[in-house]
């Protein structure tokens, strides 16, 4: 019998105020009983609307139809068709935008939860299937990947299928990009990434590390010197913005992305860490996106008082709803309508290195009202007169967002990219320089995992039509 009922099966949860104390993963998943009853409120609809919002086209109703039979295997089996990495997106692809934005079910009540069925499936069979994927064999051609975030990774999979013979280089010491150094651990277990990495590497894909393209190894030089038939170029996006207000160099100031990767990378937030991160007791994290949530929660689970500032209205944070939600059950303040100023700061007596070394004391801040929507569609944020106060915080977290880095534009010869330095492609991926690809953050900028996958496949398949073609 069909479930239909216009509620979604609650995912379970830690409760809040053990959670923002610890790292452990927060969504806990559905049981098996409770992934069939979700799974039987999918009406398989003729034309199948969920697989058109999926940036990777996972055959959803297919997957579902056997999570509702109970064969969790075969569901996984249909999954894998299109996505390499199904327990990674099962659990930070924002769906309500793409698959389940486009669910029937959704116009009547709540849509199905597809990615926290697609999780279930995911982890079932990491937990149950213990045999390692066949390596096919090999074509001959060769092919390398800069980047083991979710693009190269996606690339690379699709292309060793295929039985190319694919080499990732990545800049640090472990692989898996904004996976392991960007998302933090309560929202995507490591040992997750490992489970899909390793995955790879069992289909014959050889992963470098500490190998930063256009220092190490230039992109003409794997062409020219190394052999590679064919580049992928899916670098990401690491490059932080700020905001150019007075005393962003304070000590005490951190861009989210270094931030988020002592944390997530390196373990800071542990006794005796070498790389040890700032212990504050009031931070502030200025930004309203999912990464400025990371980014909070972290600051939380130290220790501090934790403030998101933010210059609109809550309605207009771009961040997941889900992870607005989780933030506010942690007990962190939401200054929406505020726009910093200024970061303040005092002579710290403690450091006899440097006397006039600064460390934040406060954050100069004038609240904001809301006028027409501007060009993003969102309403104009406005100075509110004589709105100045200052917010007693000891540190100060940027998350504006992020570019590409622009070590690979400067060292390849006739790679062509846009002012802000995304790279520019065609639509299978295809740069200004002959059998160079590149997809992701690299060409977009800051976005979803799922889509820099989708990237990453379209130019699989355009890699494989260049290669076989010549």
């Amino acid at each position: 019998m069909p479930n239909m009922s216009v509620k979604r099966n609650v995912m379970p949860t830690q409760d809040p105020n053990v959670r923002n104390k610890n790292f452990e993963e927060v969504a806990l998943g559905y049981t098996v009983e409770q992934a069939i009853d979700e799974a039987k409120r999918c009406l398989n609809c003729k034309h199948k609307p969920c697989v058109g919002g999926c940036p990777v086209k996972i055959y959803i109703p297919d997957f579902i139809a056997k999570v509702a039979e109970g064969k969790f295997e075969e569901a996984y089996e249909i999954i894998a068709k299109s996505s390499s990495l199904p327990a990674v997106c099962g659990r930070v692809c924002p769906q309500e935008n793409q698959c389940e934005g486009k669910c029937v079910r959704g116009i009547k009540g709540e849509a199905v939860a597809i990615g926290r069925l697609e999780r279930f499936v995911a982890d079932y069979h990491n937990k149950n299937c213990k045999e390692e994927p066949q390596k096919p064999a090999k074509n001959g051609h060769r092919v390398a990947i800069i980047g083991s975030g979710p693009s190269g990774l996606s690339c690379a999979s699709d292309l060793a299928k295929r039985g190319y013979e694919v080499t990732i280089f990545e800049a640090l010491h472990t692989p898996g990009g904004v996976l392991v150094y960007g998302i933090p651990e309560f929202r995507l277990p490591k040992a997750i990434v490992k489970k899909e990495i390793d995955g790879l590497k069992a289909l014959g894909v050889d992963i470098q590390t500490n190998v930063v393209i256009g220092k190490t190894i230039t992109v003409d030089e794997l062409i020219n010197e190394y052999g590679y038939e064919a580049i992928f170029i899916g670098s990401g996006a690491g490059l932080p913005k700020f905001m150019g207000i007075p005393g962003e160099n304070l000590k005490g100031v951190f861009s989210a992305n270094e931030f988020l990767t002592r944390i997530n990378l390196m373990k800071a937030y542990r006794e005796g860490s070498d790389t040890p991160v700032l212990h504050a007791k009031r931070v502030a994290v200025v930004g309203g996106g999912n990464v400025a949530m990371d980014a909070a929660r972290c600051a939380k689970r130290l220790g501090a008082e934790v403030y998101i500032v933010y210059r609109r209205g809550i309605e207009e944070l771009p961040a997941r709803h889900e992870e607005v939600d989780h933030a506010q059950e942690e007990g962190i303040v939401f200054k929406t309508l505020t726009n910093p100023v200024e970061i303040i700061g005092y002579n710290n007596p403690n450091d006899r290195r440097d006397p006039k070394n600064m460390s934040v004391c406060g954050m100069k801040c004038v609240k904001m009202e809301l006028g027409d929507p501007d060009e993003s569609g969102r309403r104009k944020p406005f100075v509110k007169e004589g709105s100045e106060f200052v917010l007693d915080v000891d540190c100060v977290i940027m998350s504006l967002g992020t570019s590409p880095n622009p070590l690979i534009k400067s060292t390849t010869k006739g790679l062509e990219t846009q002012k802000w330095g995304g790279i520019i492609v065609d639509e299978g991926g295809l740069t200004s320089k002959a059998g160079v690809y590149a997809g992701g953050d690299a060409v977009t900028g800051a976005a979803t995992v799922i889509l820099a996958m989708g990237a990453g496949k379209a130019a699989a398949e355009s890699i494989d039509k260049y290669i076989q073609g010549k």
